[in-house]
């Protein structure tokens, strides 16, 4: 049977434009499906009123009966044919969202959307319930333009409910701090001496860096970002850039922490020496005269120690007597550390 109307069952213009002084965009109604079609279907809101629901505002319109009960919500006043259109989408939801604001009780968090502003404070609906976040409780310190954060979400902790005007006051700022506070707790818990940490660089000074790690705010010196004489902190970092770290002082009691990323990075002295192969030949110059040996150092900047067994048979001689201060010299690694930065050098004669 083809439930789409007829030109003859068109509806009284007269009796709609009566409807439309009573009903309003926004307001809610139980009814019951009268007529199914293949773009939407009739819906009946009490009494001779009607109303139209499009096809695509269900998501299983082949399922929907004729006789199906259900709450809409008004969204067009009149639409292409006259009739008062409804959306049992909207409705579903904003029963959904009451039920959600009735579950909330003092101290509940809960998220919401801006959605205007009263008295320089927050408005926004949870279904049937108005949430107001007032100005001194948006953030520490107060905000200038609250218009400015409409559209914006939140998390906000309940802090008064009224459920007989269906009223929520809430504060974002009791929030924040109370997660502040849970993550300092955290960090504290799990911070020790040399972990590795990432965070983000909220403040460059002229002496070093303030890094924001897991909300809380450690130190780090310019003397500690690199091996190289840095005359800027921003030469090496960016503000608002994030990099590893490692923890390389740490005060409980006064909640400090000091960060170092050179601890992180590979030394020159020790770069040098892992380019050296063990059993090749370099040259090198003698820059100290030692009782059991000379230190040398290559033209790469690394530096060992020629040991006098390795650089002549004869025990008698001294090894002033084989090197020079300042001399350059041709040695081999005999051996290397890259860990303890140590080369051990025999001289090539």
């Amino acid at each position: 049977m083809d439930n789409k109307i007829q030109p003859d069952e068109k509806f009284d213009f007269n009796s709609i434009d009566k409807t439309f002084t009573a009903y309003k965009k926004g307001q809610m109604f139980d009814g019951v499906v009268v007529i199914k079609r293949e773009d939407g279907v009739i819906f009946n809101i009490g009494g001779k009123n009607d109303a139209f629901i499009p096809s695509d505002d269900f998501d299983d319109y082949e399922n929907l009966k004729i006789g199906d009960r259900f709450k809409v919500i008004i969204t067009k006043q009149k639409n292409e044919e006259g009739m008062i259109e409804v959306s049992k989408r909207l409705a579903d939801d904003k029963v959904l969202q009451t039920q959600n604001a009735q579950k909330l009780k003092l101290g509940s968090n809960f998220s919401f959307v801006v959605t205007g502003t009263r008295d320089g404070g927050l408005v926004s609906k949870m279904g049937e319930y108005e949430i107001f976040v007032p100005a001194d409780e948006i953030f520490e310190g107060g905000v200038r333009d609250p218009k400015r954060l409409v559209g914006r979400q939140f998390e906000a902790t309940v802090t008064e409910l009224n459920r007989d005007d269906k009223v929520i006051i809430a504060s974002v700022k009791l929030l924040t701090e109370q997660v502040k506070q849970t993550n300092e707790n955290l960090f504290w818990n799990s911070i020790f001496p040399n972990k590795i940490v990432k965070g983000k660089v909220k403040k460059i000074m002229p002496y070093g860096a303030f890094i924001e790690v897991d909300g809380v705010d450690c130190f780090l010196h310019i003397s500690n970002i690199s091996y190289e004489r840095l005359n800027r902190v921003e030469d090496a970092i960016k503000e608002g850039e994030q990099y590893e770290f490692k923890v390389i002082e740490l005060d409980r009691d006064k909640k400090k922490v000091a960060l170092s990323r050179k601890a992180l990075l590979i030394s020159p002295k020790t770069q040098a020496i892992k380019d050296l192969v063990v059993g090749q030949a370099y040259e090198g110059k003698v820059v100290k005269i030692l009782k059991f040996g000379a230190i040398i150092k290559l033209d790469n900047g690394a530096s060992g120690l020629l040991h006098i067994s390795n650089a002549t048979e004869d025990k008698q001689k001294q090894i002033y007597e084989i090197v020079k201060l300042d001399e350059s010299v041709k040695v081999v690694v005999l051996d290397k550390d890259e860990e303890e930065e140590k080369v051990s050098f025999g001289l090539v004669k």
